[in-house]
């Protein structure tokens, strides 16, 4: 597994999702302001302490999750 150092997870923080340094921003939230066509210079000023990083480990984090497969175990 990929170290993401900038994505934590705490069930006291937003419920659990992923979020950025423990702060009350989710990857989730990061990812749709990409996916909604902003750029990262546009979230960068947005959200001012948020770091460049925190985006690209965002989309790792995510494409990671993407490739993830459960595997059901047989109960026979």
């Amino acid at each position: 597994m990929r170290k993401f150092d900038r994505v934590t997870i705490d069930p006291s923080v937003m419920g659990g999702k992923a979020c950025i340094r423990g702060m009350r921003v989710t990857v989730g939230m990061v990812i749709g302001l990409l996916a909604s066509g902003h750029s990262h210079a546009d979230i960068l000023e947005a959200y001012p302490y948020l770091e460049r990083e925190d985006i690209h480990q965002s989309l790792a984090y995510a494409a990671w999750r993407l490739e993830e497969r459960e595997v059901p175990l047989s109960m026979s």
